[in-house]
């Protein structure tokens, strides 16, 4: 295989890890800015609905950004 080839997908995995941890920032702070109470305060105790609402969204997005990017790729 060319090395080239290797380096362009290599390079192209770290751009599209550096959008994706983009837009899980993004959504993050979409979600906290939407609720009435401080998502960052509810996290720091141990509020585990929070945690779980969180930890979906970032579940969510990261499966929606690697896919459009797993097929932007191809």
């Amino acid at each position: 295989m060319e090395l080239s080839i290797i380096f362009l997908n290599f390079t192209y995995a770290c751009f599209g890890v550096i959008l994706a941890l983009g837009f899980m920032l993004l959504g993050f702070k979409l979600f906290d800015r939407i609720t009435p109470f401080d998502t960052s305060k509810q996290l720091a105790q141990n509020n585990v609905a929070v945690g779980i609402v969180v930890g979906s969204i970032f579940v969510g997005l990261g499966i929606a950004v690697g896919l459009v990017m797993g097929l932007g790729l191809n």
